[in-house]
């Protein structure tokens, strides 16, 4: 079984980049795919992006496409979300969440394993 345990949130100027991990252990990333949602206050929680395990392939929400990039580091054993221009609509938790499937999964019930998450502001 995988856990999943994010860092790298913090407080960010509207415009500004910042980058969060997720760093998994008792798994290895190149086993799954992997995701990131975020949960803003009073919000369902919503698909980010993906990764997916063999192919690589990775997929975006629309909001983000563009703006955020998703990437992995087999020696790390760690997946990245890079965000740039951010905007305050960005402020959120941030989520990681790994599934044994290919191919595109945006809901979050489809993912087995997830970590605590990171917060994300962004100021205007």
């Amino acid at each position: 079984q995988v856990q999943l345990v994010e860092s790298g949130g913090g407080l960010v100027q509207a415009g500004g980049s910042l980058s969060v991990s997720c760093a998994a252990s008792g798994g290895a990333v190149s086993s799954y795919s992997m995701g990131w949602f975020r949960q803003a206050p009073g919000k369902q929680r919503e698909f980010v992006a993906r990764i997916s395990k063999i192919t690589g392939s990775t997929y975006y929400a629309d909001s983000v496409k563009g703006r955020f990039t998703i990437s992995r580091d087999y020696a790390k054993n760690t997946v990245y979300l890079h965000m740039n221009s951010l905007k305050p609509e960005d402020t959120a938790v941030y989520y990681c969440a790994a599934d044994s499937s290919m191919g595109v999964r945006t809901t979050p019930i489809t993912y087995d394993w997830w970590g605590q998450g990171t917060q994300v502001t962004v100021s205007s």
